[in-house]
């Protein structure tokens, strides 16, 4: 029978990562045999300018956080080397970043499973998920978007005031007043 004190340090291990699933946007489930520290390093690094957390973990440990999470169906993939990747603010970053990884490492790194919002995806979803732009990307395109129509329309205001002989610019003496 396991020490009482160990027993208590595995409970509180599962428990912060049952947290830390359940507060991610988004997580990944890594196999990362294979690699060379140089690599790991390099993908640490991409991964923490974009917040997401990287952390290799013990398949028994996240077998039991998940379960209590109720995602089962992910503990068919809990074995071998295991890592999770999981991002709480942008959650595509972890797809964009470990697909990337994944094509350019070939075998030696590869996605096992990933989750988004407490669901499980699949291979497809998974796939579309790595195509997506940065949160940050999709942000800036939408206010793009959304501030064109206004531009245009200050632009022809500024057209037509121009064509009536008045001027956006305001006179030097009623700005000094």
């Amino acid at each position: 029978m396991p020490n009482a004190k160990v027993l208590s340090e595995k409970q509180a291990i599962v428990e912060a990562l049952a947290e830390r699933i359940k507060n991610a946007g988004a997580g990944i489930l890594v196999d990362y045999k294979g690699i060379t520290v140089a690599e790991d390093t390099a993908l640490r690094t991409d991964l923490r300018k974009d917040g997401v957390e990287y952390t290799v973990v013990k398949n028994t440990l996240t077998r039991k956080a998940l379960d209590k999470l109720g995602m089962n169906e992910l503990d068919s993939v809990l074995n071998g080397t295991t890592s999770l990747a999981t991002a709480e603010n942008d959650p595509i970053a972890p797809f964009r970043i470990l697909s990337e990884y994944s094509k350019k490492l070939n075998e030696r790194f590869n996605i096992k499973a990933a989750f988004m919002e407490g669901k499980v995806l699949n291979e497809k979803e998974i796939a579309e998920m790595s195509e997506l732009e940065s949160k940050d990307t999709l942000y800036a395109k939408v206010l793009g978007t959304m501030i064109a129509p206004i531009t245009g329309l200050a632009v022809c205001l500024g057209q037509i005031l121009e064509q009536k002989g008045g001027s956006i610019e305001t006179p030097a003496a009623e700005t000094a007043e």
